[in-house]
């Protein structure tokens, strides 16, 4: 709160009512129990900052677990604006203002019309800037020409005659002592203007009329009455979701955990959805082509509403606040990413559907959450390898695409998002992208995943092979989860690496040790033959391999042995790929540079796929977009309060900061040959401009027909 001169911090004394009521009141209207509160306010506006507000509970059970979240939860902490203790605070702080101002207002207002003259010659020596000087002129003489001096310089006077002597008491900038109460009132006008407009009158239509909260996902046109506010609702502010080609005549308000349905005065159908990129995809400008039909005078006309270029209705403005899937129609194949089966099978649906997948041994809830027609990348190249044999999982569970120093924006085309649920409810969020994106020189299909909702994807790269396909990969990956596929390559491989008059012991410990690598590699991990358990902890892949080889191999020998161990690996996958492209009726395969560099990102592809946490992997394959139009309806009377509280907050801090309030006194009184004046002057901010006007001021009343005494 501001400090205004000769205003205390105390708060309203009572001189009736009980102790209790009078301790009340003074306590509210005390300057420092509205500064406590001014700093709850500032605390609580951080948390609101800091903490995401209004997601999905589930969303917070995710970041903080199930105990600390139902702490925030209860303490209205994913809510701050509109949780009952922040209400409160603001409606006790409005008090408080109000009665500051109550307390003051009178005391500032006399002080204004006060012009203090009835101070005393020993009142006016105790100031620190004072003056003394001899006229030889008469004392009406002086009093006239000082009051002409000083009503010159903007200064209104009040003169006090007494016997032998005159006071002239002058002021000037009192207005700046307006600025407290301007300046406190528009803070009483913006809380209340905001209250207004919050959810105070919607709680508390909803108290009066026994109005419920809606907590479940349905229907417009199967909400219950008791969770629909009135269409005279004097305030509120929503959201409202349209598909091209539909209308609505509600808007959705969320209230904390829930939400209610409010009816608008019109109808609104989306024709058409307007969008416009820059050249790297990114949304330049979007705008929506509305037809508006009025309830009440049943008119329609045609109207569109832009970004920052609201349309009003009835008083009810609607904004355009962002775009979002309308249900677009998408096309998938789902394939299986967990046994030796290599079909896939074709799964339709339409955003923010779910349905029931089964791939034969368990079964999943699909969920799918968003399309999204373009994707803007950094394309630009960069190193992000740790090199050796465990780096291969960094280097492919990653960045979708790698970030180098420089920027290279694209548009990488379509991009499905998905939830796969299991039978417990635990979620795993997919983004699978349609089409394939260039990286290192090779074509990718990408698909990212993350278990926790806000958290980073990490990306699964499996190459297209020559046809632009992803078929080639996964005919390989099933073959590599058989068992008889991995003997059956095993011996090409042996046969295909010794000669014919290679020992049989040989080619035993060969088998074995390919077999073994190829098994580790697959996920078929040794176990413990007691208690059964795996003696590698990692699911399978080039970490398990080497996990494997970091316990049974000496550190001085590890080197040597990783790498026979990987070419071993690369050879019997080479002859599992040629197996599965036969068994396919595919051409046999040519050891070239395109095959070469195929097969080895189709290795790490297969490493990586150990780590992918669903048995299916669901691919785009076609779309029908549906574009639909998120408007923000709102009918906010109070904020005309709030517009003439922020011009009166300007005007009161500007007159505060900028008005200081003078005042000056002269005493004269009658001398032998003229007459003597004293002169005082005191400020409520002293500055050097104070000084420097004190010197002006005395120069042009004293010095000008007067010899100066000091």
């Amino acid at each position: 709160m501001s400090s205004v001169t000769n205003l205390s911090t105390s708060g309203l004394q009572l001189r009736r009512g009980s102790r209790p009521l009078r301790s009340l009141v003074e306590l509210l209207s005390s300057m420092r129990f509205a500064i406590s509160l001014l700093v709850v306010v500032a605390i609580a506006s951080i948390i609101g900052t800091v903490l995401q507000q209004g997601e999905p509970l589930n969303n917070y059970i995710d970041q903080f677990g199930p105990f600390w979240a139902a702490v925030f939860h209860r303490l209205g902490l994913f809510q701050v604006y509109s949780s009952w203790w922040f209400l409160l605070i603001m409606a006790i702080l409005v008090v408080s203002t109000t009665l500051c101002l109550v307390r003051n207002t009178p005391k500032i207002i006399a002080d204004l019309r006060s012009f203090k003259t009835g101070v005393r010659e020993q009142n006016l020596r105790a100031f620190h800037d004072k003056a003394e000087a001899e006229f030889a002129l008469p004392r009406a003489a002086a009093v006239a020409r000082i009051g002409a001096a000083l009503r010159a310089r903007g200064y209104a006077l009040r003169l006090r005659e007494g016997d032998g002597e005159t006071l002239i008491a002058a002021k000037a900038g009192g207005i700046g002592r307006i600025g407290y109460i301007l300046a406190h009132a528009a803070f009483v006008l913006i809380c209340l203007g905001g209250l207004f407009d919050g959810d105070v009158v919607i709680r508390l239509q909803m108290a009066l009329t026994g109005k419920h909260m809606l907590k479940t996902n349905m229907a417009i046109d199967q909400v219950p009455q008791r969770n629909i506010l009135s269409p005279a609702n004097p305030t509120y502010r929503g959201n409202v979701s349209i598909p091209e080609g539909s209308s609505a005549d509600a808007a959705v308000i969320n209230l904390g955990d829930g939400s209610v349905l409010q009816p608008l005065p019109f109808t609104i159908k989306l024709k058409k959805f307007i969008v416009d990129y820059y050249s790297t995809g990114m949304p330049r400008l979007f705008a929506s082509d509305v037809l508006i039909t009025d309830h009440r005078s049943g008119k329609t006309w045609p109207a569109t509403i832009k970004v920052n270029e609201p349309l009003n209705v009835d008083g009810v403005n609607i904004f355009q606040s962002g775009f979002d899937d309308g249900g677009s129609h998408l096309q998938l194949r789902a394939w299986p990413m967990r046994g030796a089966g290599d079909k896939a099978f074709a799964v339709d649906g339409d955003v923010g559907s779910a349905r029931q997948l089964s791939n034969g041994r368990s079964s999943l809830r699909l969920e799918l959450t968003s399309f999204r027609l373009i994707n803007v990348e950094n394309m630009s190249t960069g190193k992000t390898d740790k090199g050796g044999l465990l780096g291969g999982i960094d280097r492919h569970l990653g960045a979708a695409v790698q970030h180098g120093a420089s920027t290279k924006l694209t548009n990488v085309g379509p991009a499905v998002v998905y939830k796969l649920r299991d039978a417990s409810g635990q979620a795993n969020e997919f983004i699978n992208y349609m089409l394939p994106i260039e990286l290192d020189g090779m074509p990718m299909f990408v698909a990212g995943e993350r278990s926790e909702i806000g958290g980073q994807y990490r990306y699964l790269r499996i190459p297209a092979d020559a046809n632009g396909k992803i078929d080639d990969w996964m005919r390989l990956r099933a073959a590599l989860a058989d068992p008889d596929a991995r003997r059956a390559a095993v011996d090409a491989y042996v046969k295909q690496a010794l000669p014919a008059s290679a020992t049989k012991q040989l080619a035993t410990q060969l088998e074995a040790t390919a077999g073994r690598t190829l098994d580790l590699f697959a996920g078929d991990l040794p176990r413990d033959p007691k208690t059964g358990a795996p003696l590698v902890s990692s699911a399978g892949g080039l970490p398990a391999l080497g996990e494997f080889l970091q316990h049974n191999v000496p550190k001085d020998q590890l080197t040597k042995a990783s790498d026979v161990f990987i070419r071993v690996l690369n050879g019997v996958l080479w002859q599992l790929w040629e197996q599965e492209r036969q068994h396919a009726g595919l051409p046999p395969l040519h050891e070239d540079e395109a095959s070469n560099r195929y097969f080895n990102a189709a290795v790490l592809a297969l490493s990586d796929a150990s780590f992918y946490p669903a048995p299916l992997f669901l691919q785009l394959t076609g779309f029908k977009q549906v574009q639909a139009s998120v408007f923000q309806v709102a009918r906010a009377p109070g904020k005309t309060v709030v517009y003439l509280g922020a011009v009166l907050l300007i005007l009161g801090v500007f007159t505060m900061l900028y008005i200081r309030e003078r005042r000056a006194w002269f005493l004269l009184r009658d001398a032998d040959g003229g007459s003597r004046a004293l002169m005082a002057m005191s400020t409520n901010r002293r500055t050097m401009d104070f000084e420097n006007e004190f010197a002006t001021l005395r120069a042009a009343t004293l010095d000008a027909t007067a010899t100066r005494r000091d």
